[in-house]
């Protein structure tokens, strides 16, 4: 029989056998996806993307693998391609064609993701901020050091100093598109109207993702339509060549929505580790004997508990719908907490049903 140390470099000799295997794999995605790019075609092919799967759990029968395995192989490999392909269109179907970008707050994680998408499409992109520069940039300490002679000035600033800067902008009309790319709205109002009356080309950006985000694939952008059409025209077109879903709506309706999409969310969240965190429990104690659904919640909640306080904080704060969503969450605790009490098993049930009818409507 052969030893741990010889079946253990096998496996080594296997897993690099993968990796070659996977590059040769991504190579050809990406020779298919400037294919498709010459020709014009999607870059997603939900036809193909079924084939694979099938040809996957064939495969898995045959060689008496777990489906769910190879399905989960697949799967990744797809989104990779994707990724890269969607990189791919962005880089080739750019509109920047060495047109300007001053990118206020460019050093902070949302701003440097706008940094790296846009110069991906072209464009000659400068940074303002105070924290410092970004390699591979021109910086300048200040946006006022910076000019306005730019096509398009992003404010990715956080929420108060967001406000200042488009109100001075307001004060000197920058002649290109100027959004900002704020989760909240409501504390912008003021120098945003400003800027509309200035006859400033603006509109207001929120993308719902992540800095980390590669993929754009089943991400929203959000155009809030400040009534500039060739602002919300000109936005959109930088996302045109992505897989991002785009949805235009007004301030007030953002917000709104905002208030549930995020704050709610969050507060619950926080609500959850907070209430571990005061227990008595020792987080090591409940891991031991914890549930696939308390593992999933931890995992969204320590999301949260990792993110930038002061930014949730400003979420839950400055919204102006935001004490509607904390209401509802309180009267929905006590409304749990009310039924168990008085041990009224039909009032929970009824509680359960009516979410799970909530839950199945938004795949219709």
């Amino acid at each position: 029989m052969a030893t741990i140390e010889e079946l253990r470099e096998r496996l080594k000799d296997i897993d690099r056998e993968i990796l070659r295997k996977v590059a040769q794999r991504q190579e050809l995605a990406a020779q298919i996806g400037g294919l498709k790019q010459s020709r014009g075609q999607s870059t997603r092919d939900f036809a193909q993307e079924k084939e694979v799967v099938e040809r996957a759990r064939t495969g898995a029968r045959e060689l008496n693998l777990p489906r769910g395995l190879a399905e989960e192989i697949m799967e990744l490999l797809i989104r990779h391609s994707l990724t890269r392909q969607e990189q791919q269109r962005v880089e080739y179907g750019g509109g920047g064609s060495g047109r300007r970008v001053l990118v206020i707050g460019g050093a902070g994680r949302m701003g440097r993701w706008f940094v790296r998408f846009l110069a991906s499409q072209g464009f000659e992109v400068v940074i303002a901020d105070p924290a410092g520069p970004v390699p591979g940039f021109r910086h300048h300490p200040s946006w006022e050091e910076a000019g306005l002679e730019h096509d398009v000035v992003v404010v990715a600033a956080p929420l108060r100093e967001s406000e200042k800067i488009l109100r001075d902008l307001a004060g000197r009309r920058p002649r290109g598109l100027v959004f900002d790319i704020g989760s909240l709205k409501s504390v912008l109002r003021e120098p945003l109207e400003r800027l509309v009356a200035a006859g400033v080309r603006v509109t207001s950006v929120h993308p719902m993702f992540g800095p980390d985000t590669e993929l754009l694939l089943g991400q929203h952008v959000i155009i809030v339509d400040l009534g500039v059409a060739e602002a919300n025209r000109q936005a959109r077109r930088l996302f045109e060549s992505t897989m991002a879903l785009q949805v235009e709506m007004s301030l007030d309706e953002h917000d709104r929505l905002i208030a549930y999409v995020l704050g709610l969310s969050h507060a619950l969240n926080i609500a959850f580790f907070t209430a571990l965190a005061e227990s008595g429990e020792a987080a090591g104690r409940l891991a031991r004997m914890s549930s696939t659904t308390f593992n999933a919640q931890l995992e969204v909640a320590g999301s949260v508990a990792r993110d930038n306080p002061h930014l949730y904080f400003e979420i839950q704060s400055l919204n102006d719908y935001g004490s509607e969503a904390l209401a509802a969450l309180l009267y929905a605790l006590e409304r749990v907490r009310s039924v168990v009490l008085a041990r009224d098993e039909p009032g929970f049930v009824t509680l359960m049903e009516k979410g799970r009818e909530y839950l199945s409507s938004r795949q219709g």
